[in-house]
This record gives C-alpha cells, structure tokens and sequence, in this order.
C-alpha cells in the first residue's frame, strides 16, 4: 500500500478559484438531489466521532504492524479531509481532526472498492480537500508505519465550497491569516496550538487566583464615565437612557468598590477598549486581568505577579527559560527591582544630569519628543519621559520599575518615605510593558484632589485625561481598607509565550480596517 503523504496541493496555482468553487457548487447540487432522493440530510448531524487522532496516535502509534493487526481495534472519527490520493480501486486520505500533538491532528484513513462497496467508493472520488469527512474501520499499520484506519464506512458531513490554500505553502498573506483566522487555524497547526497554549494560560491564571482565595466577578463593559487608567475611550450612545457611555478601558474603580463592600480579594479577567493607537504591541481591545487585596500593599503585589506569571508560563510554554525573537528570557531567576531613577543610571550615562529639569528637557528634545509634551512637565515627569524614550526597550529579562511620579499615577498611594512619588511598579519584559500595579489611594479627599487635577489636565487639552468620578469617591468615603491592585496584560504575555512577534498573532480576531464583500 503507498502512503498518501506526497499528495499533490488542492489546487494548481493557475486554476481559477471561482471556477473551483462553480465546480464544488455543482456537486453540492447533486449531493442535495442524492440525499433528497434518498431520504435524508445533505448536512448530517448525527454522527458521533468516538476518537480523535493524537489519542489514536498516542495509545496505538508505536505498536508494530504485527502488534496492532490481532488487536482488530475499530475507529471511528471525524475531521476535514487535508490529503487525498485516488489509486484506481483504493484511495487514501488523511482527515484532520481538533487533537493536537505529535500526530499533528490528523489520521490516515484507506478505503477501497472491497471495504466500502464500489458506489460509495466511486462518490468519495469526487469529494474534495476541505470536506468534513467521518469513517469508521479497523486500525492498521501501511508498509511505511502509518497508522491508518482501513474504513467500511465514510460519509461526507459537510461540503466545502471554498478550496483551500496551496497545502505546501498555507496561508502567506499574514493580512489574510488575520482576516480569515477560520483558514489559518485550519491550515498551520502551529496557529492552533498557539492558542490552545493561550487558553491553557488563561485557564491557569484563573486556577492560581482561586486557589488563593480571590473571588472572580464580573464588571460592567459600559460605563457612564471612563476610568481607572489614562486613556482614550470609544463613545457609544444608549438609545433608552438617551445618554453617553463609555466601553470599558478599565475596570479599577469598580473593582475597588468591592473592597469597600466587603470583598477582600477579587479579580477579573476582562476585555477593555481603548480608542489609541494600532500596532505590533496595541489593539484597540485587548484583555487583561486585574485584581486587587485587601491589606496587601505594592511590595506584596510584585511577590505574587511574579508566582503568578511562572506559573502561567511553566502550564502554557512547559518551561521558564523562553526564548523570544531568538533572544533568551529567563523566568526562574527573581525580577529585577528598580526605580526610574536607578534604572536611568544604569541603562544611560545621564548620571547627575538626570536630576537636572534643564538637562532632561533638551537632551528630550534632541530625541526628538514634541516640545509641547516636555512643557510644564516636572523633574519627576521629563524621568519618566527619558526613561520612556531610551530605557525601556532595554529591559530584556524581567524587571519591575517602581516609584512612579504622582502627577502620573493618580489612582496610586504616595510614597510616606517621599509623596512626590507612588507606591507603585510596572513590569517589564522583552522591552514592553506587561503589567502595573500599586498601593491603592484610599484617601478620600486626597483622591478627589487627583481627579481635580485630572480634569484640569482634560481641560488643557489631555484627551487621555481621567474624568471626575463622583460616585467612586463617595464609595471611598465609606472607607476602603488598605489595598493592592494590579492589572497584567494576557495579549502581550501570551506573546511571549508563544515566541510570537505581534500582538495580532496571539488574539483570534485583531482590530482590522474593514473590507465589503
């Protein structure tokens, strides 16, 4: 028996695709009058596949033809059909399945004239690369150790009218691959176990905060006021309240206002929007998961993040030590802890000039930063911005950079050793941000202050402002235990841990310009 491997693509690259798609459009018509006539659904729907191919793989694949043959051990699966070869009265194909592994989600299946009668085999000659396919048989080894499923039984249970991609090549337009994840998914299995290792870090987040005894919730999407971070919002319009809303850029303040109920830990795992910016690193929705406990201040913050994100990575990737564009990542070793300040002496040769507002905002402006962004701006301010401008990109292994000005961090505890800075850190992986997190301000007044100053950036013209939230002063008014929250971004640390470069990569659906038809 030949092993079906070398199968030729399901489409020669000077055949017109609406000529296929004509040619598959008339079989369906056929196939409709035959299941007419016959009584029963062009589209079946009631086949129940019993396995899946890397279970077969791993429970028969290193069994030897001799070993396997007395054991007479009968299949039954489904999957889209991806190989096919018609030998005169025997035909092979290999049909793919959601089982992922070492067999790559596909099994081989054979059928002849003998197994499945000479109509049946003659139908599925004219099946094509695409079709969901079902058999049932027996399982065997061919002469080159494939495992293969000898059918007496195929049905054809949906019919694809759109060819696929040229089989050696899949989907090469990355645009597309982003546009029709549907056909990506089905042609690069490394797309699918992409996202399967998404889910599965996912999944272990929401493990590791449960079994710490944080209390999962669920926050509204649409706001009547955007806050809890520096942003610029989308704007919708509730038609029977007749009034402006807000999608979610974040759900702090809400989640704060369960601390003051009475919740001591909780967290979310959340979609937010932010109408910004688009690129390799942004998507103008995004998910993250934030959560907040009482009595835990930022020092304890950065202790858990960093279990928490070891754990993902050792449950997603199966290892700390990552490579990310060909550079290593090392995860097991502790997070570096730095302030700007300490981080600017270290990555730059300012020195003593990095305390020098003048120094700062001409060596700011011979980056090349708009002047109207360094104007007004404080000591602590043009730090940052220096920090921004030509450290960042230089934090490689992970790093948390703690100490933010307040005049930035609005929503932060200050500093009691020095208020002009904030209980707060951000992490660092790879050159980008992963996560934020702070002591929380649970001074009433100290926070209305703050929104006070927010607005009054708003007014001269800071789009990203915060707005002025009446009712989550009031809450914090009734008095909020001391806290600590953090946000941490699941696109941009699934990007690392799947090696892959942009943020588009690792969300099934990206943020795209829409195209009719």
């Amino acid at each position: 028996m030949s092993n079906p491997s070398d199968t030729t693509p399901s489409q020669s690259p000077a055949v017109d695709e609406n000529q296929l798609m004509a040619e598959r459009r008339e079989k369906l018509v056929a196939i409709r009058a035959d299941a007419k006539a016959a009584g029963v659904a062009a589209f079946p729907n009631d086949f129940k596949p019993q396995h899946q191919a890397q279970g077969l793989a791993d429970a028969f694949g290193e069994k030897t033809k001799e070993e396997l043959e007395p054991l007479a051990v009968r299949a039954s699966v489904a999957g889209r059909m991806m190989l096919k070869r018609v030998m005169g009265k025997a035909s092979f194909a290999s049909l793919q399945d959601a089982s992922m592994g070492s067999a790559g989600g596909r099994i081989q299946i054979y059928l002849n004239n003998d197994s499945v009668g000479e109509d049946l085999h003659q139908a599925f000659k004219h099946w094509d690369l695409g079709d969901i396919v079902a058999a049932e048989g027996v399982l065997f080894k061919t002469r080159t150790g494939e495992l293969t499923i000898h059918a007496d039984s195929v049905r054809l249970l949906t019919k694809s009218l759109r060819p696929l991609p040229d089989k050696f090549h899949g989907v090469a337009d990355q645009e597309v691959k982003y546009r029709q994840r549907y056909v990506d998914l089905i042609t690069d299995e490394s797309a699918r176990a992409r996202f399967a290792a998404r889910s599965r870090a996912i999944s272990s987040m929401r493990e590791f905060m449960v079994a710490h005894d944080f209390l999962e919730v669920e926050t509204p999407m649409l706001h009547p006021i955007p806050g809890g971070a520096n942003a610029k919002p989308f704007v919708t319009h509730h038609n029977a309240l007749d009034q402006e809303m807000y999608l979610r850029i974040a759900p702090e303040l809400y989640l704060k206002r369960l601390l003051v109920g009475g919740f001591d830990r909780v967290f979310e795992i959340n979609r937010n929007f932010r109408n910004e910016g688009i690129s390799v690193r942004h998507n103008p929705e995004f998910t993250m998961m934030e959560f907040y406990a009482a009595y835990w201040n930022y020092q304890d913050l950065m202790a858990f993040t960093e279990a928490l994100i070891r754990d993902a990575a050792q449950k997603a990737a199966g290892s700390l030590q990552l490579s990310y564009g060909g550079k290593p990542v090392d995860l097991e070793q502790p997070f570096a802890r730095l302030t700007i300040r300490q981080a600017i002496d270290t990555y730059t040769e300012a020195g003593a000039n990095a305390d020098d507002a003048t120094w700062l905002a001409e060596a700011l402006r011979g980056l090349r930063v708009a002047p109207e962004k360094i104007k007004g701006k404080s000591l602590a301010g043009l730090q940052v911005m220096y920090f921004e401008e030509l450290v960042e990109e230089k934090l490689w292994q992970p790093t948390f950079i703690c100490e933010h000005p307040v005049e930035i961090s609005p929503l932060a505890r200050a500093s009691d050793e020095n208020p002009e800075v904030t209980e707060r850190f951000e992490l660092y992986i790879t050159g980008r941000e992963f996560g934020n997190g702070f002591s929380e301000l649970n001074d009433a007044q100290d926070q209305a202050a703050r929104f006070q100053s927010q607005v009054t950036a708003k007014d001269g013209g800071d789009d990203e402002a915060m707005f002025f939230d009446h009712d989550f002063v009031r809450a914090l008014e009734y008095g909020m235990p001391p806290a600590g929250g953090c946000g941490i971004g699941i696109d941009r640390l699934m990007m690392l841990l799947t090696d892959s470069a942009s943020i588009r990569d690792v969300i099934l659906f990206p943020a795209l310009r829409h195209q009719a038809g």
